[in-house]
Protein backbone atom coordinates (compact mmCIF):
# COMPACT_ATOMS: atom_id res chain seq x y z
CA UNK A 1 0.00 0.00 0.00
CA UNK A 2 0.96 3.93 -0.67
CA UNK A 3 0.54 5.75 2.44
CA UNK A 4 0.26 9.83 1.64
CA UNK A 5 0.87 12.26 4.13
CA UNK A 6 -0.97 15.23 4.32
CA UNK A 7 0.60 18.84 5.00
CA UNK A 8 1.35 18.64 8.54
CA UNK A 9 1.41 22.69 9.53
CA UNK A 10 -1.18 25.23 9.93
CA UNK A 11 -1.09 28.60 11.75
CA UNK A 12 -2.71 27.55 14.65
CA UNK A 13 -1.35 24.28 15.37
CA UNK A 14 0.57 21.60 14.52
CA UNK A 15 -1.48 18.27 12.72
CA UNK A 16 0.11 15.51 14.49
CA UNK A 17 -1.22 11.58 14.99
CA UNK A 18 -3.47 11.57 12.24
CA UNK A 19 -3.09 8.76 9.66
CA UNK A 20 -2.31 9.55 6.27
CA UNK A 21 -3.98 8.94 3.21
CA UNK A 22 -4.14 5.54 2.20
CA UNK A 23 -3.25 5.86 -1.00
CA UNK A 24 -2.95 3.37 -3.77
CA UNK A 25 -3.94 -0.38 -2.09
CA UNK A 26 -2.26 -3.61 -2.82
CA UNK A 27 -5.09 -5.76 -2.55
CA UNK A 28 -3.85 -8.75 -3.43
CA UNK A 29 -0.42 -8.80 -1.66
CA UNK A 30 -2.00 -7.93 1.45
CA UNK A 31 -4.67 -11.07 1.40
CA UNK A 32 -2.99 -13.90 1.82
CA UNK A 33 -6.27 -15.94 2.31
CA UNK A 34 -7.49 -14.98 -0.57
CA UNK A 35 -3.53 -15.65 -1.97
CA UNK A 36 -4.21 -19.46 0.02
CA UNK A 37 -7.04 -19.98 -1.37
CA UNK A 38 -7.30 -19.09 -4.85
CA UNK A 39 -4.32 -21.78 -5.27
CA UNK A 40 -6.21 -24.34 -2.89
CA UNK A 41 -9.26 -24.52 -4.49
CA UNK A 42 -8.17 -25.01 -8.50
CA UNK A 43 -7.74 -21.50 -9.47
CA UNK A 44 -3.35 -21.37 -9.25
CA UNK A 45 -3.17 -21.00 -13.04
CA UNK A 46 -5.33 -17.43 -12.64
CA UNK A 47 -3.20 -15.95 -9.95
CA UNK A 48 -1.33 -13.62 -12.27
CA UNK A 49 -4.34 -12.00 -13.95
CA UNK A 50 -6.16 -11.48 -10.30
CA UNK A 51 -2.96 -9.71 -9.12
CA UNK A 52 -2.47 -7.61 -11.88
CA UNK A 53 -6.21 -6.77 -11.81
CA UNK A 54 -6.04 -6.45 -7.75
CA UNK A 55 -3.53 -3.33 -8.38
CA UNK A 56 -5.53 -1.76 -11.29
CA UNK A 57 -8.56 -2.15 -8.86
CA UNK A 58 -6.30 -0.84 -5.53
CA UNK A 59 -5.48 2.31 -7.06
CA UNK A 60 -6.27 5.68 -5.59
CA UNK A 61 -7.87 6.88 -8.92
CA UNK A 62 -10.20 4.16 -9.22
CA UNK A 63 -11.90 4.68 -5.20
CA UNK A 64 -12.17 8.24 -6.46
CA UNK A 65 -14.29 7.28 -9.24
CA UNK A 66 -16.23 5.40 -6.40
CA UNK A 67 -16.56 8.44 -4.56
CA UNK A 68 -17.96 10.35 -7.39
CA UNK A 69 -20.32 7.52 -8.81
CA UNK A 70 -21.96 7.89 -5.18
CA UNK A 71 -21.62 11.37 -4.63
CA UNK A 72 -23.37 11.65 -7.86
CA UNK A 73 -25.83 8.80 -8.55
CA UNK A 74 -27.74 8.02 -11.53
CA UNK A 75 -31.00 10.18 -12.85
CA UNK A 76 -33.88 8.76 -14.80
CA UNK A 77 -34.14 10.46 -18.50
CA UNK A 78 -38.08 9.54 -19.14
CA UNK A 79 -37.99 11.36 -22.60
CA UNK A 80 -35.46 13.13 -24.77
CA UNK A 81 -35.86 17.00 -25.72
CA UNK A 82 -38.35 16.60 -28.19
CA UNK A 83 -40.41 14.98 -26.21
CA UNK A 84 -40.20 10.92 -27.44
CA UNK A 85 -39.83 8.66 -25.07
CA UNK A 86 -36.63 7.57 -24.27
CA UNK A 87 -36.66 5.36 -20.77
CA UNK A 88 -33.04 5.85 -20.26
CA UNK A 89 -30.87 6.35 -17.17
CA UNK A 90 -27.97 8.59 -17.28
CA UNK A 91 -24.66 8.26 -15.05
CA UNK A 92 -21.48 10.19 -13.82
CA UNK A 93 -18.50 9.52 -15.93
CA UNK A 94 -16.56 8.14 -13.22
CA UNK A 95 -19.30 5.22 -13.41
CA UNK A 96 -18.73 4.42 -17.05
CA UNK A 97 -15.03 4.55 -15.81
CA UNK A 98 -15.87 1.67 -12.95
CA UNK A 99 -18.17 -0.25 -15.49
CA UNK A 100 -15.36 0.13 -18.67
CA UNK A 101 -12.69 -1.07 -15.86
CA UNK A 102 -14.80 -4.00 -14.86
CA UNK A 103 -16.04 -5.33 -18.56
CA UNK A 104 -12.84 -4.73 -20.38
CA UNK A 105 -11.37 -7.06 -17.85
CA UNK A 106 -13.61 -9.62 -18.03
CA UNK A 107 -15.14 -9.24 -14.67
CA UNK A 108 -18.51 -10.40 -16.04
CA UNK A 109 -17.65 -13.69 -18.05
CA UNK A 110 -14.13 -14.70 -17.10
CA UNK A 111 -15.52 -18.08 -15.79
CA UNK A 112 -17.60 -18.87 -19.66
CA UNK A 113 -14.31 -17.33 -21.25
CA UNK A 114 -12.03 -20.02 -19.25
CA UNK A 115 -13.58 -23.21 -19.19
CA UNK A 116 -11.23 -24.99 -17.02
CA UNK A 117 -11.26 -26.23 -13.09
CA UNK A 118 -10.89 -23.31 -10.99
CA UNK A 119 -12.67 -21.07 -13.43
CA UNK A 120 -15.32 -19.73 -10.94
CA UNK A 121 -13.22 -19.76 -8.39
CA UNK A 122 -11.03 -17.20 -9.66
CA UNK A 123 -13.98 -14.94 -11.15
CA UNK A 124 -15.26 -14.69 -7.61
CA UNK A 125 -11.35 -13.36 -6.68
CA UNK A 126 -11.86 -10.77 -9.49
CA UNK A 127 -15.43 -9.94 -8.01
CA UNK A 128 -14.47 -9.92 -4.63
CA UNK A 129 -11.26 -7.05 -5.38
CA UNK A 130 -13.29 -5.00 -7.49
CA UNK A 131 -16.43 -4.90 -4.70
CA UNK A 132 -14.15 -3.75 -2.23
CA UNK A 133 -14.01 -0.46 -4.25
CA UNK A 134 -17.25 -0.04 -5.06
CA UNK A 135 -20.03 -2.33 -5.02
CA UNK A 136 -22.77 -0.61 -7.34
CA UNK A 137 -21.06 -1.74 -10.56
CA UNK A 138 -21.13 -5.36 -9.44
CA UNK A 139 -24.83 -5.78 -9.59
CA UNK A 140 -25.09 -5.66 -13.36
CA UNK A 141 -21.60 -7.88 -13.58
CA UNK A 142 -23.43 -10.29 -11.49
CA UNK A 143 -26.54 -10.63 -13.51
CA UNK A 144 -24.53 -10.61 -16.86
CA UNK A 145 -22.52 -13.62 -15.49
CA UNK A 146 -25.14 -15.61 -13.67
CA UNK A 147 -27.64 -15.08 -16.87
CA UNK A 148 -25.50 -17.60 -18.66
CA UNK A 149 -26.89 -21.25 -17.55
CA UNK A 150 -30.10 -19.91 -17.92
CA UNK A 151 -29.88 -18.88 -21.57
CA UNK A 152 -29.18 -22.69 -22.25
CA UNK A 153 -32.37 -23.59 -21.58
CA UNK A 154 -33.27 -22.83 -25.02
CA UNK A 155 -30.43 -23.09 -27.61
CA UNK A 156 -31.72 -21.03 -30.28
CA UNK A 157 -31.40 -18.15 -27.67
CA UNK A 158 -28.50 -18.80 -26.14
CA UNK A 159 -26.29 -19.25 -29.49
CA UNK A 160 -27.20 -15.48 -30.20
CA UNK A 161 -27.22 -13.88 -26.91
CA UNK A 162 -24.13 -15.52 -24.97
CA UNK A 163 -21.39 -14.41 -27.92
CA UNK A 164 -22.60 -11.08 -26.89
CA UNK A 165 -22.19 -11.41 -23.46
CA UNK A 166 -18.73 -12.68 -23.50
CA UNK A 167 -16.55 -9.56 -25.23
CA UNK A 168 -14.86 -7.31 -23.12
CA UNK A 169 -15.23 -4.19 -24.52
CA UNK A 170 -17.52 -1.94 -22.96
CA UNK A 171 -20.32 -0.18 -24.52
CA UNK A 172 -22.38 2.22 -22.99
CA UNK A 173 -24.75 3.17 -26.00
CA UNK A 174 -28.60 2.42 -26.26
CA UNK A 175 -28.93 1.02 -29.28
CA UNK A 176 -30.05 -2.44 -30.41
CA UNK A 177 -27.76 -5.50 -28.88
CA UNK A 178 -26.87 -6.63 -32.26
CA UNK A 179 -25.12 -3.70 -33.06
CA UNK A 180 -23.05 -3.09 -30.17
CA UNK A 181 -19.24 -4.43 -29.14
CA UNK A 182 -20.60 -6.02 -25.99
CA UNK A 183 -23.78 -6.25 -23.70
CA UNK A 184 -25.15 -6.50 -19.97
CA UNK A 185 -28.35 -8.18 -18.82
CA UNK A 186 -30.57 -8.27 -16.16
CA UNK A 187 -33.84 -9.45 -14.22
CA UNK A 188 -36.26 -8.50 -12.53
CA UNK A 189 -39.32 -10.82 -11.06
CA UNK A 190 -40.51 -8.60 -7.84
CA UNK A 191 -43.85 -7.38 -8.30
CA UNK A 192 -45.45 -5.17 -5.01
CA UNK A 193 -48.15 -7.72 -4.41
CA UNK A 194 -45.60 -10.68 -4.14
CA UNK A 195 -41.71 -10.10 -3.18
CA UNK A 196 -40.44 -13.10 -2.96
CA UNK A 197 -43.26 -15.25 -3.63
CA UNK A 198 -43.10 -15.09 -7.11
CA UNK A 199 -46.45 -17.23 -7.72
CA UNK A 200 -48.18 -14.57 -6.59
CA UNK A 201 -47.15 -12.38 -9.78
CA UNK A 202 -49.55 -10.49 -11.80
CA UNK A 203 -47.92 -9.89 -15.58
CA UNK A 204 -49.25 -11.98 -18.12
CA UNK A 205 -47.88 -13.16 -21.63
CA UNK A 206 -49.64 -13.95 -24.74
CA UNK A 207 -48.28 -15.32 -27.85
CA UNK A 208 -47.43 -12.46 -30.64
CA UNK A 209 -47.77 -15.29 -33.18
CA UNK A 210 -49.47 -18.71 -33.90
CA UNK A 211 -46.05 -20.12 -32.43
CA UNK A 212 -45.92 -20.64 -28.53
CA UNK A 213 -43.51 -22.70 -26.33
CA UNK A 214 -39.81 -22.40 -25.79
CA UNK A 215 -38.22 -19.95 -28.44
CA UNK A 216 -41.41 -18.43 -29.44
CA UNK A 217 -41.98 -14.37 -29.29
CA UNK A 218 -44.92 -13.20 -26.49
CA UNK A 219 -46.16 -9.90 -25.49
CA UNK A 220 -45.75 -9.24 -21.93
CA UNK A 221 -47.95 -6.76 -20.13
CA UNK A 222 -47.84 -5.86 -15.86
CA UNK A 223 -45.61 -4.30 -13.41
CA UNK A 224 -42.05 -4.77 -11.66
CA UNK A 225 -41.32 -3.11 -8.53
CA UNK A 226 -37.54 -3.71 -8.78
CA UNK A 227 -35.65 -3.57 -11.53
CA UNK A 228 -32.26 -3.03 -11.07
CA UNK A 229 -29.52 -1.99 -14.02
CA UNK A 230 -32.47 -0.89 -16.05
CA UNK A 231 -29.77 0.45 -18.47
CA UNK A 232 -29.10 -3.26 -19.14
CA UNK A 233 -29.45 -4.51 -22.75
CA UNK A 234 -31.83 -7.34 -22.32
CA UNK A 235 -33.89 -8.73 -18.96
CA UNK A 236 -35.21 -12.02 -17.72
CA UNK A 237 -38.52 -11.52 -16.30
CA UNK A 238 -41.56 -14.05 -15.22
CA UNK A 239 -44.74 -14.28 -16.81
CA UNK A 240 -47.94 -16.10 -16.47
CA UNK A 241 -49.31 -17.40 -19.90
CA UNK A 242 -52.47 -19.57 -20.05
CA UNK A 243 -50.14 -22.89 -18.74
CA UNK A 244 -48.47 -21.28 -15.67
CA UNK A 245 -45.36 -19.17 -14.82
CA UNK A 246 -42.78 -18.80 -17.27
CA UNK A 247 -39.90 -16.97 -18.25
CA UNK A 248 -38.82 -14.44 -21.28
CA UNK A 249 -36.06 -13.08 -22.37
CA UNK A 250 -36.88 -8.93 -22.86
CA UNK A 251 -34.42 -6.94 -25.34
CA UNK A 252 -34.32 -3.41 -24.92
CA UNK A 253 -35.24 -3.14 -28.58
CA UNK A 254 -37.60 -4.99 -30.51
CA UNK A 255 -36.18 -7.12 -33.81
CA UNK A 256 -37.63 -4.33 -35.98
CA UNK A 257 -35.76 -1.66 -34.88
CA UNK A 258 -38.33 -0.06 -32.30
CA UNK A 259 -37.66 0.81 -28.57
CA UNK A 260 -39.25 -2.19 -26.54
CA UNK A 261 -42.62 -1.93 -24.15
CA UNK A 262 -39.99 -1.04 -20.84
CA UNK A 263 -41.55 2.13 -19.04
CA UNK A 264 -39.25 3.36 -16.25
CA UNK A 265 -41.64 4.79 -13.60
CA UNK A 266 -39.10 5.94 -11.24
CA UNK A 267 -35.51 5.64 -9.84
CA UNK A 268 -35.80 3.73 -6.28
CA UNK A 269 -33.95 6.34 -3.44
CA UNK A 270 -31.86 3.77 -1.61
CA UNK A 271 -30.28 3.59 1.25
CA UNK A 272 -27.09 2.73 -0.30
CA UNK A 273 -25.56 0.85 -3.23
CA UNK A 274 -26.15 4.50 -4.65
CA UNK A 275 -23.88 4.33 -8.07
CA UNK A 276 -26.22 1.54 -9.16
CA UNK A 277 -29.43 2.47 -10.64
CA UNK A 278 -32.91 0.84 -9.22
CA UNK A 279 -36.05 1.25 -10.56
CA UNK A 280 -39.47 -0.01 -11.16
CA UNK A 281 -41.24 -0.86 -14.44
CA UNK A 282 -43.77 -1.07 -16.59
CA UNK A 283 -43.94 -3.77 -19.21
CA UNK A 284 -46.84 -2.78 -21.98
CA UNK A 285 -46.83 -4.96 -24.76
CA UNK A 286 -43.16 -5.56 -24.35
CA UNK A 287 -41.66 -8.03 -26.83
CA UNK A 288 -39.83 -11.15 -25.55
CA UNK A 289 -38.88 -14.71 -26.12
CA UNK A 290 -39.90 -17.80 -23.97
CA UNK A 291 -36.63 -18.89 -22.27
CA UNK A 292 -36.96 -22.78 -20.99
CA UNK A 293 -40.50 -24.58 -21.18
CA UNK A 294 -44.00 -23.13 -20.47
CA UNK A 295 -45.24 -23.14 -17.03
CA UNK A 296 -41.73 -23.83 -15.86
CA UNK A 297 -40.44 -20.56 -15.69
CA UNK A 298 -39.60 -20.88 -11.83
CA UNK A 299 -37.21 -24.13 -12.47
CA UNK A 300 -35.33 -21.72 -15.56
CA UNK A 301 -34.73 -18.50 -13.80
CA UNK A 302 -32.94 -20.20 -10.63
CA UNK A 303 -30.35 -21.54 -12.62
CA UNK A 304 -29.39 -17.41 -12.47
CA UNK A 305 -30.46 -17.06 -9.21
CA UNK A 306 -27.90 -19.05 -7.69
CA UNK A 307 -25.28 -17.04 -9.71
CA UNK A 308 -26.26 -13.81 -7.95
CA UNK A 309 -26.67 -15.68 -4.71
CA UNK A 310 -22.94 -16.59 -5.27
CA UNK A 311 -22.13 -12.79 -5.90
CA UNK A 312 -23.76 -12.24 -2.59
CA UNK A 313 -21.83 -13.89 -0.68
CA UNK A 314 -18.94 -12.44 -2.25
CA UNK A 315 -20.25 -9.20 -2.30
CA UNK A 316 -20.09 -9.29 1.48
CA UNK A 317 -17.13 -11.09 2.01
CA UNK A 318 -15.32 -8.26 0.31
CA UNK A 319 -17.27 -5.87 2.03
CA UNK A 320 -15.76 -7.10 5.45
CA UNK A 321 -11.80 -7.54 3.58
CA UNK A 322 -12.07 -3.76 2.90
CA UNK A 323 -13.56 -2.67 6.03
CA UNK A 324 -10.81 -4.68 7.34
CA UNK A 325 -8.04 -2.64 5.55
CA UNK A 326 -9.23 0.25 6.63
CA UNK A 327 -9.71 -0.36 9.89
CA UNK A 328 -5.77 -1.81 9.79
CA UNK A 329 -4.59 1.25 8.26
CA UNK A 330 -6.07 3.51 11.04
CA UNK A 331 -4.93 1.64 14.24
CA UNK A 332 -1.50 1.35 13.00
CA UNK A 333 -0.93 5.31 13.13
CA UNK A 334 -2.98 6.19 15.47
CA UNK A 335 -1.92 6.52 19.18
CA UNK A 336 -3.65 6.48 22.46
CA UNK A 337 -2.41 6.51 25.81
CA UNK A 338 1.33 6.53 24.80
CA UNK A 339 0.79 3.50 22.44
CA UNK A 340 -0.70 2.49 18.87
CA UNK A 341 -4.16 1.84 18.88
CA UNK A 342 -3.41 -1.80 17.55
CA UNK A 343 -0.79 -1.93 19.94
CA UNK A 344 -3.63 -2.07 23.09
CA UNK A 345 -4.93 -5.58 24.09
CA UNK A 346 -8.81 -5.16 23.51
CA UNK A 347 -7.87 -3.18 19.84
CA UNK A 348 -6.05 -6.29 19.10
CA UNK A 349 -9.22 -8.42 20.21
CA UNK A 350 -11.40 -6.48 18.38
CA UNK A 351 -9.38 -6.77 15.28
CA UNK A 352 -8.62 -10.16 15.65
CA UNK A 353 -11.93 -11.36 15.73
CA UNK A 354 -12.80 -9.24 12.40
CA UNK A 355 -10.00 -10.91 11.06
CA UNK A 356 -10.71 -14.45 11.70
CA UNK A 357 -14.23 -13.29 10.52
CA UNK A 358 -13.08 -11.77 7.01
CA UNK A 359 -10.87 -14.73 6.71
CA UNK A 360 -13.49 -17.34 7.21
CA UNK A 361 -16.05 -16.07 4.51
CA UNK A 362 -13.19 -15.40 1.80
CA UNK A 363 -12.91 -19.33 2.76
CA UNK A 364 -16.36 -19.78 2.40
CA UNK A 365 -16.61 -17.98 -1.11
CA UNK A 366 -13.69 -19.58 -2.56
CA UNK A 367 -14.61 -23.17 -1.64
CA UNK A 368 -18.11 -22.89 -3.10
CA UNK A 369 -16.51 -21.22 -6.24
CA UNK A 370 -14.84 -24.57 -6.68
CA UNK A 371 -18.27 -26.14 -6.15
CA UNK A 372 -20.08 -24.61 -8.66
CA UNK A 373 -17.62 -24.67 -11.29
CA UNK A 374 -16.85 -28.83 -10.72
CA UNK A 375 -21.63 -29.09 -10.99
CA UNK A 376 -21.98 -29.94 -14.11
CA UNK A 377 -19.29 -33.09 -14.09
CA UNK A 378 -19.68 -34.52 -10.53
CA UNK A 379 -23.00 -34.90 -8.77
CA UNK A 380 -21.69 -34.37 -4.90
CA UNK A 381 -19.82 -30.65 -6.23
CA UNK A 382 -23.51 -29.70 -7.39
CA UNK A 383 -25.60 -31.05 -4.71
CA UNK A 384 -23.14 -28.98 -2.77
CA UNK A 385 -23.48 -25.91 -4.50
CA UNK A 386 -27.02 -26.00 -4.25
CA UNK A 387 -27.27 -25.92 -0.83
CA UNK A 388 -23.86 -24.18 -0.09
CA UNK A 389 -25.09 -21.19 -2.06
CA UNK A 390 -27.71 -20.42 0.28
CA UNK A 391 -25.95 -21.25 3.54
CA UNK A 392 -23.25 -18.92 2.27
CA UNK A 393 -25.13 -15.85 0.89
CA UNK A 394 -27.72 -16.25 4.44
CA UNK A 395 -24.46 -16.30 6.80
CA UNK A 396 -21.86 -14.11 5.14
CA UNK A 397 -24.34 -11.56 3.84
CA UNK A 398 -26.02 -11.58 7.92
CA UNK A 399 -22.55 -10.84 9.24
CA UNK A 400 -21.27 -8.58 7.27
CA UNK A 401 -23.59 -4.76 8.31
CA UNK A 402 -21.69 -5.02 11.93
CA UNK A 403 -18.74 -6.22 10.99
CA UNK A 404 -18.80 -2.89 9.26
CA UNK A 405 -20.12 -1.27 11.91
CA UNK A 406 -17.05 -2.59 14.37
CA UNK A 407 -14.47 -1.32 11.83
CA UNK A 408 -16.42 2.06 11.69
CA UNK A 409 -15.99 1.83 15.94
CA UNK A 410 -12.31 1.42 15.62
CA UNK A 411 -12.23 4.57 13.38
CA UNK A 412 -14.15 6.63 16.04
CA UNK A 413 -15.46 10.09 15.00
CA UNK A 414 -13.38 10.27 11.98
CA UNK A 415 -15.22 6.80 10.64
CA UNK A 416 -18.32 8.09 10.81
CA UNK A 417 -17.63 11.17 8.28
CA UNK A 418 -18.54 10.76 4.53
CA UNK A 419 -15.02 11.72 3.23
CA UNK A 420 -14.01 8.26 5.35
CA UNK A 421 -14.98 5.18 2.68
CA UNK A 422 -16.72 3.31 6.04
CA UNK A 423 -20.19 5.10 5.68
CA UNK A 424 -20.56 3.90 2.09
CA UNK A 425 -19.59 0.54 3.09
CA UNK A 426 -22.07 0.43 5.90
CA UNK A 427 -25.05 1.58 3.73
CA UNK A 428 -23.59 -1.05 0.85
CA UNK A 429 -23.63 -3.56 3.65
CA UNK A 430 -27.58 -4.87 3.98
CA UNK A 431 -28.26 -5.22 0.46
CA UNK A 432 -26.57 -8.83 -0.74
CA UNK A 433 -28.98 -10.38 2.65
CA UNK A 434 -31.98 -8.34 0.91
CA UNK A 435 -31.05 -8.84 -2.75
CA UNK A 436 -32.12 -12.49 -3.83
CA UNK A 437 -34.03 -13.36 -1.01
CA UNK A 438 -33.99 -12.27 2.31
CA UNK A 439 -32.69 -14.52 5.38
CA UNK A 440 -36.16 -16.24 5.75
CA UNK A 441 -36.26 -17.10 2.20
CA UNK A 442 -32.54 -18.17 1.95
CA UNK A 443 -33.03 -20.58 5.24
CA UNK A 444 -36.28 -22.16 3.87
CA UNK A 445 -34.33 -22.68 0.95
CA UNK A 446 -31.69 -24.59 2.75
CA UNK A 447 -34.29 -26.44 4.08
CA UNK A 448 -35.84 -27.40 1.02
CA UNK A 449 -32.64 -28.41 -0.02
CA UNK A 450 -31.97 -30.85 3.11
CA UNK A 451 -35.33 -32.79 3.20
CA UNK A 452 -36.40 -33.07 -0.59
CA UNK A 453 -32.56 -32.97 -2.37
CA UNK A 454 -31.10 -36.42 -1.43
CA UNK A 455 -27.89 -35.42 -2.15
CA UNK A 456 -27.53 -32.07 -0.61
CA UNK A 457 -27.15 -33.22 3.37
CA UNK A 458 -24.71 -36.57 2.36
CA UNK A 459 -22.99 -33.93 0.48
CA UNK A 460 -22.61 -31.14 2.63
CA UNK A 461 -21.36 -34.11 5.48
CA UNK A 462 -18.69 -35.39 3.41
CA UNK A 463 -17.72 -32.12 2.76
CA UNK A 464 -17.50 -30.94 6.66
CA UNK A 465 -16.42 -34.69 7.98
CA UNK A 466 -12.81 -34.03 6.55
CA UNK A 467 -12.04 -31.79 9.44
CA UNK A 468 -13.21 -34.29 11.69
CA UNK A 469 -10.53 -34.65 14.62
CA UNK A 470 -8.53 -31.35 14.00
CA UNK A 471 -10.87 -29.84 16.52
CA UNK A 472 -12.63 -31.10 19.59
CA UNK A 473 -15.00 -28.11 19.28
CA UNK A 474 -15.72 -28.76 15.80
CA UNK A 475 -16.29 -32.33 16.61
CA UNK A 476 -18.76 -31.73 19.18
CA UNK A 477 -20.44 -28.89 16.84
CA UNK A 478 -20.94 -31.16 13.86
CA UNK A 479 -22.65 -33.97 16.81
CA UNK A 480 -24.52 -31.23 17.56
CA UNK A 481 -25.42 -30.38 14.25
CA UNK A 482 -26.47 -33.67 12.97
CA UNK A 483 -28.79 -34.37 16.04
CA UNK A 484 -30.92 -30.91 15.03
CA UNK A 485 -30.87 -32.16 11.66
CA UNK A 486 -32.19 -35.48 11.78
CA UNK A 487 -34.23 -34.43 15.05
CA UNK A 488 -38.52 -34.53 14.40
CA UNK A 489 -40.27 -30.87 15.32
CA UNK A 490 -41.16 -27.61 13.53
CA UNK A 491 -37.95 -27.07 11.26
CA UNK A 492 -38.96 -24.03 9.68
CA UNK A 493 -38.95 -22.24 13.07
CA UNK A 494 -35.20 -23.12 13.78
CA UNK A 495 -34.31 -22.90 10.19
CA UNK A 496 -32.16 -19.74 10.64
CA UNK A 497 -30.36 -22.09 13.81
CA UNK A 498 -29.83 -24.86 11.38
CA UNK A 499 -28.35 -22.39 8.95
CA UNK A 500 -26.26 -20.83 11.10
CA UNK A 501 -25.23 -24.29 12.65
CA UNK A 502 -24.12 -25.30 8.77
CA UNK A 503 -22.51 -22.09 8.23
CA UNK A 504 -20.10 -22.41 11.10
CA UNK A 505 -19.64 -25.78 10.69
CA UNK A 506 -18.53 -25.24 7.16
CA UNK A 507 -16.04 -22.64 8.37
CA UNK A 508 -14.92 -23.81 10.78
CA UNK A 509 -13.93 -26.85 8.50
CA UNK A 510 -12.14 -24.87 6.24
CA UNK A 511 -10.49 -23.29 8.80
CA UNK A 512 -9.45 -26.20 10.58
CA UNK A 513 -7.50 -27.99 7.17
CA UNK A 514 -6.13 -24.92 5.56
CA UNK A 515 -5.74 -22.06 8.12
CA UNK A 516 -2.59 -22.04 10.83
CA UNK A 517 -3.69 -22.99 14.03
CA UNK A 518 -3.74 -19.65 15.71
CA UNK A 519 -6.44 -18.67 13.09
CA UNK A 520 -8.50 -22.01 13.56
CA UNK A 521 -8.16 -22.70 17.30
CA UNK A 522 -9.41 -18.94 18.05
CA UNK A 523 -12.54 -19.14 15.60
CA UNK A 524 -13.42 -22.51 16.32
CA UNK A 525 -13.19 -21.37 20.86
CA UNK A 526 -14.70 -18.40 19.78
CA UNK A 527 -17.58 -19.40 17.28
CA UNK A 528 -18.55 -22.95 18.28
CA UNK A 529 -17.64 -22.17 22.43
CA UNK A 530 -20.10 -22.16 24.75
CA UNK A 531 -20.42 -18.48 25.49
CA UNK A 532 -20.26 -16.63 22.19
CA UNK A 533 -22.43 -13.50 21.65
CA UNK A 534 -21.88 -12.35 17.98
CA UNK A 535 -20.05 -9.09 19.17
CA UNK A 536 -16.76 -8.76 18.37
CA UNK A 537 -13.91 -8.57 20.50
CA UNK A 538 -14.55 -11.22 22.92
CA UNK A 539 -11.93 -13.90 22.15
CA UNK A 540 -9.86 -15.75 24.56
CA UNK A 541 -7.09 -13.64 26.17
CA UNK A 542 -4.69 -17.25 25.31
CA UNK A 543 -5.45 -15.95 21.78
CA UNK A 544 -2.17 -15.61 19.29
CA UNK A 545 -3.55 -11.84 18.69
CA UNK A 546 0.31 -10.66 16.98
CA UNK A 547 0.03 -14.06 14.92
CA UNK A 548 -3.64 -13.58 13.29
CA UNK A 549 -2.97 -9.80 12.64
CA UNK A 550 -0.19 -10.07 11.28
CA UNK A 551 -1.48 -13.14 8.34
CA UNK A 552 -4.27 -10.15 8.16
CA UNK A 553 -1.66 -8.11 7.02
CA UNK A 554 -1.44 -5.60 9.76
CA UNK A 555 2.04 -3.52 9.74
CA UNK A 556 3.35 -5.37 13.15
Amino acid sequence: MTARSPISNLPTHEVTNVPPILGDQDLWGVDKPLQEGLAREGAGWAMQEVADFARKAGAEEVMEWANQANRYPPEMKAFDRNGMRVNQVTFHPAYHSLMALAIENDLPSFAWNNPRPGNHVAHGALSYLLNQIEGGVLCPMAMSYAVVPALKATPEIADVWIPRLLRTDYDPRDIPAAEKKSITMGMFMTEKQGGSDVRANATTARPEGAATGPGAPYLLTGHKFFCSAPMSDAFLSLAYTENGLSCFLLPRWRPDGGRNGLYIQRLKDKLGNKSNASSEMELVDCWGLMLGEEGRGVRTIIEMVQGTRYYCAIGSASLMRQALTQALHHTSHRSAFQKKLIQQPLMQNVLSDLALESEAATALFLRLGRAIGAAETDPAEAALARIGTAIGKYWICKRTPGFVYEAMECHGGPGYIEESILPRLYREAPVNSIWEGSGNVICLDVLRALYRDEGALPAFLQEIEQARGGNSLLDAHLDSLKAMVWESGNFEAKARRITEMMALAWQAALLVQHAPEAVSDAFCASRLGNHWSGAYGTLADTADFNSILERAGAPM
